[in-house]
């Protein structure tokens, strides 16, 4: 199985990291359903804006871990700089 590691952006410029195994339907579901998250629940739209693909869970939930450590700045950075895996709606 397949999962991604993902850096959304939320309509307050905030970011929120989370992992998934199907990243189109999890940016569907922060942004119109009550299974997203409590925190972007308020801050909607969000935009998935950075991911990484993992096989298994336990990389995933290492590297979503690295990810919740890091500043703004740094996230913002990570997401511009999106070289790995842009997020652009051909590729998801």
């Amino acid at each position: 199985m397949t999962y991604f590691v993902y850096i959304a952006q939320c309509a307050d410029k905030t970011y929120y990291c989370g992992y998934t195994t199907d990243i189109k339907r999890r940016e569907t579901e922060h942004n119109s359903s009550k299974k997203g998250a409590k925190y972007t629940h308020n801050k909607r739209p969000i935009t998935i804006k950075y991911f990484e693909e993992y096989q298994t869970l336990s990389e995933s939930l290492k590297r979503e871990y690295q990810l919740k450590k890091l500043t703004h700045t740094e996230k913002a950075q990570l997401t511009k700089s999106a070289t790995l895996h842009p997020m652009t709606s051909d590729s998801i």
